[in-house]
Parts: structure tokens; C-alpha cells; sequence
């Protein structure tokens, strides 16, 4: 997904811009801190305590340059409004957020807001159109029939959570006028594997074909995650 992701912000933004990047739900801080070595000027916010904590921790440990660029504040991704004034960023992330949130279009219509004209809004979430092929996959026939008519699912946590539909959210992403510019699939072959499972010794070619399968139909559209991004007009 980070290749996706710099596909679009190359794309966008003329190359050495610093950009005003806003991570919401940024977790442990993966992609902030990816996107503060670039040298961009990043925002995390987060909730969760022993995420913040870890994210944190990994910045402590980075030159000064580097922690100069990147600010983590502790805060609901619903709460934009709240810490920021609008067209404050270039770039917004919400990855992995919104399977988390019953109602999404509240947050999304704020994420938009703080975007900047032209800005770069990046989603990841749950593909609601291909719900049964875990189940499926494994095996679990009961579980995959039922997976076809609903975007409820119970996640590898444990947690009842939900998944979004590519049709739907385009329709949201127009109507917050942050319109969908372009979209991926994450996770087409590898999402089976096991959490923890040790790093395969050809993880270039697994990485090469998953990146080719995220971007080609159509294998994107059986995705377990789909990256949408779309453009603040």
C-alpha cells in the first residue's frame, strides 16, 4: 500500500515538496513515520493509549530532523473540526479506521474538510464486496454464504466491525467533494496468511505480484482491503 500511496502523492505534487500530511488512526505509526523520513511535515492523531505509546517510542529513536517533522496527538479521528482549521493538509490518511466506525460519513465529511484544494484524501478499508472469500477460502462454507448478502464481519480480533462497498463509498467521496480519483486492491492473495507468519524468502516477487494483482481486474475487485484516494476539489 505505501507504493500506492507514493504513486498518488508523486503524481499529485510537484517531487521535493514538503507536505502537510495528517494521519488519522495512525496506530503505531508506520506510515507517519515512513512519510516524516521522506521529509514531510506529519500529524498522527490516535486514541489509543498503547499506540501512542509505541508510536512514541519509535520516534524517539530517530534522528532530531526527523522527530522535528512529526507531532502525535492524542484524539478521535470524528474530532478533526476540534484541532483543526479547515484546508489545513495536503495529504490525510485514514487507514484502517473505518471498519471501527458504525457511522462513517460524519468522519469522512470532516476528513475532507481539513483537506486542502487539490489535497490527497487515502482510505483503507474492508472490501464489503468480497466478504465470503475468507471464509471461503478456508474452507468455511456456512460462513462464506452468509458473507454475500451483509458488510458485517468479525474481524481476526475478535471484534464485530464492518466493511465498506467500492460503489457506495464512491458516491460518499463525491458527496463530501473529495471525488474518488483512484483505487487499489490490498491483500489479494496474501490474506490468508497467518498473523506472524515468518517473511518469505522471495518477498520481492510475492510483493511484485500482490502490487500487480492491487492494481489490475479483475483480481482488485476480490481484495480483502481496497485503497481508494480521492482529490478535494
Amino acid at each position: 500500500m505505501a507504493r500506492q500511496l507514493d504513486e498518488q502523492i508523486a503524481g499529485r505534487f510537484p517531487v521535493g515538496q514538503r507536505l502537510r500530511v495528517l494521519d488519522v488512526g495512525m496506530g503505531q505509526g508506520t506510515q507517519a513515520l515512513r512519510l516524516a523520513r521522506l521529509g514531510h511535515q506529519v500529524t498522527g492523531l490516535e486514541q489509543d493509549p498503547t499506540m501512542i505509546a509505541t508510536a512514541r517510542e519509535a520516534l524517539a529513536g530517530e534522528p532530531e530532523g526527523i522527530r522535528e517533522r512529526m507531532r502525535i496527538m492524542e484524539g478521535d479521528g470524528r474530532d478533526t473540526g476540534v484541532h483543526f482549521v479547515p484546508g489545513s493538509f495536503d495529504v490525510v490518511l485514514c487507514h484502517g479506521v473505518l471498519m471501527y466506525v458504525e457511522e462513517p460519513d460524519p468522519l469522512l465529511a470532516g476528513l475532507a474538510r481539513v483537506l486542502a484544494p487539490g489535497g490527497l484524501l487515502s482510505l483503507l478499508v474492508r472490501n464489503g464486496d468480497a466478504l465470503a472469500m475468507r471464509p471461503g477460502l478456508a474452507g468455511d462454507w456456512a460462513g462464506a454464504l452468509a458473507a454475500f448478502d451483509t458488510t458485517a464481519y468479525r474481524n481476526r480480533l475478535g471484534l464485530d466491525v464492518r466493511a465498506d462497498r467500492l460503489g457506495a463509498l464512491t458516491d460518499t467521496l463525491a458527496g463530501i467533494g473529495a471525488p474518488l480519483n483512484a483505487w487499489y486492491g490490498v491483500r489479494v492473495f496474501t490474506d490468508t496468511a497467518a498473523d506472524g507468519a515468518e517473511v518469505p524468502a522471495d518477498l520481492e516477487a510475492l510483493l511484485a505480484v500482490e502490487e500487480k494483482a492491487g492494481r489490475t481486474d479483475p483480481y482488485r475487485g476480490v481484495a480483502a482491503l481496497l485503497h481508494l484516494c480521492g482529490v478535494r476539489g
